[in-house]
């Protein structure tokens, strides 16, 4: 069973960093396409960044302040986010899918809150 436990949330001012782990357990980490979501009071859920063995794709919102990235050895999933802006408030999903199918799990999310 596909287990994704984000951790790394929390409150920070406008212009702050924060780092997001996604640990992965119950699957073959390297096999899946890894990612963040984020959802906003009111709004949908929306693709932040997703990361394959080949590429690394975010959304315009978050290109050039957010990196996301993994380590195979450990199962999971990082993403470094800078310049923090209160727009970036969310709860933020870990997301996973095999290379080979399209079954998605995701994690419970974790709580970003960008405000002085």
């Amino acid at each position: 069973q596909v287990q994704l436990v984000e951790s790394g949330g929390g409150l920070v001012q406008p212009g702050g960093s924060l780092r997001l782990s996604c640990a992965a357990s119950g699957i073959i980490f390297s096999r899946y396409v890894m990612g963040w979501y984020r959802q906003a009071p009111g709004k949908e859920r929306e693709l932040v960044a997703i990361i394959t063995s080949v590429s690394n794709t975010y959304a315009d919102s978050v290109k050039d302040r957010f990196a996301i990235s993994r380590d195979n050895a450990k199962n999971t999933m990082y993403l470094q986010m800078n310049s923090l802006k209160p727009e970036d408030t969310a709860v933020y999903y870990c997301y996973a899918r095999p290379y080979i199918t399209s079954f998605e799990s995701w994690g419970q999310g974790t709580q970003v809150t960008v405000s002085s």
